[in-house]
């Protein structure tokens, strides 16, 4: 038996979270089932509109509120390391990243081995004035070099907390204002003892690639390891070894060439799709930096969606915006918008909107968007829409006259 291709997005979809629209108040310890679900939750500061982490969990979620992600950092209930990129993680699985702090070699810009070295006195300087002092910040050190902050001017305290939080010395103890507040890794994590608590780094490796199976809902085995972007995988944890193993399952799914994994968990979700009773009816925007469309590839794959994050391209050469958001609607990748949350204006602007070829306006779709639209601008505390500009005249007339 195989599964249609429908049938696969949405099996995907459930594990991800968006098959359906939410239909109870999002709680607080829901937003933390959520990131356990997803297994990691990546951070990005851009905030043209909500920043990433909090806008995935409102893709999911709905109208909840920012701060229980920020409460369940400080409260230990996550942590943050480097996983997809920067991420919040489950606290349960600090010993799997435990293995790259106490052994960063490899990890590219995010370790400077040649740096720690010229500047050891410096970095043990940090370390000693965040023990007597305890916790800080970067801004807490003023700068003297004279030079302007950014990315590749990280004043040299910034270096030298990064680095010390990328060898697993320091941790991230909370967050204010979106900025990291570091501090002592057994003051931020007193249960954690290395002699005791740190596993096998395969065995490690083997949970990370099972979650990985169960994050996605189904797969090709080429998709795992960039949802926790390991490196090349060992033959003893690669997809079809578990699957011989007992430990992934694997079924056949329209139109590719490969099989599909899934993991034994989602065998109800397998049989309902097999059955076709699977039916995607939520719509919802998602963050460039959601789990559906971060890996551009198998957005392609998956979903025929060709997409890239276009804040970094010259606006001279941008196709679709700035912070495009791609539209998920009904279990189909329909368009994008490129957004801005004008929050003193109490104004939502929707720079340009454009719904891919395939995609055809009828009332149910135009809806669909409006409603959306109007729940994303109403979370953000900015209830009035301004379509700038929209490819397709007629919906953006149903679209004004809705919002009319």
């Amino acid at each position: 038996m195989s599964l249609s291709l429908q049938a696969a997005r949405n099996i995907h979809l459930a594990a991800q979270g968006l098959l359906r629209r939410p239909t109870q108040p999002a709680k607080k310890e829901t937003v933390l089932t959520t990131i356990k679900n997803l297994g990691l939750l990546q951070i990005d500061t851009i905030h043209v509109v909500a920043r990433s982490p909090y806008l995935v969990l409102w893709s999911r979620l709905g109208n909840y509120q920012q701060t229980w992600l920020d409460e369940h950092l400080a409260e230990g209930n996550l942590f943050e390391y480097w996983s997809h990129e920067a991420s919040f993680l489950p606290i349960e699985n600090f010993g799997r990243y435990r293995h790259q702090m106490l052994n960063p070699i490899g990890m590219g810009w995010k370790f400077n081995q040649t740096w720690l070295s010229k500047h050891s006195k410096q970095i043990k300087q940090v370390l000693a004035h965040i023990e007597e002092f305890g916790a800080c910040r970067s801004a807490d050190f003023e700068r003297t070099n004279g030079k302007a902050g950014g990315w590749w001017e990280w004043k040299p305290e910034k270096r030298s907390l990064e680095l010390l939080f990328t060898t697993g010395k320091l941790m991230v103890a909370e967050r204010h204002n979106f900025q990291r507040v570091y501090d002592l890794t057994e003051r931020v994590h007193p249960n954690w003892e290395d002699k005791r608590d740190l596993g096998n780094l395969i065995d490690d490796q083997r949970d990370q690639v099972l979650d990985a199976v169960k994050a996605l809902g189904i797969c090709k085995s080429s998709w795992i390891p960039d949802y926790f972007r390991m490196k090349k995988l060992a033959p003893a944890i690669q997809a079809e070894t578990l699957y011989q193993q007992g430990l992934l399952r694997k079924i056949a799914v329209d139109s590719w060439q490969e099989p599909a994994y899934y993991h034994p968990e989602h065998t109800s979700l397998i049989e309902k799709g097999l059955m076709g009773q699977l039916r995607a009816n939520h719509t919802c925007l998602l963050s460039p930096f959601d789990p559906v469309v971060w890996d551009r590839k198998r957005a392609l794959e998956f979903f025929d969606f060709e997409y890239r994050l276009e804040c970094y391209t010259p606006e001279a050469k941008r196709q679709y915006g700035y912070f495009t958001l791609p539209i998920l609607r009904r279990g189909q990748l329909i368009g994008r918008i490129d957004a801005k949350a004008n929050r003193k204006e109490k104004v939502m602007e929707i720079k340009a909107l454009h719904l891919e070829q395939h995609c055809k306006i009828s009332e149910a779709v135009s809806k669909d968007i409006a409603k959306t639209l109007e729940t994303f601008a109403s979370w953000h505390k900015t209830p009035n829409i301004q379509i700038d500009r929209c490819d397709n005249r007629d919906l953006k007339n149903k679209l004004q006259a809705y919002f009319n």
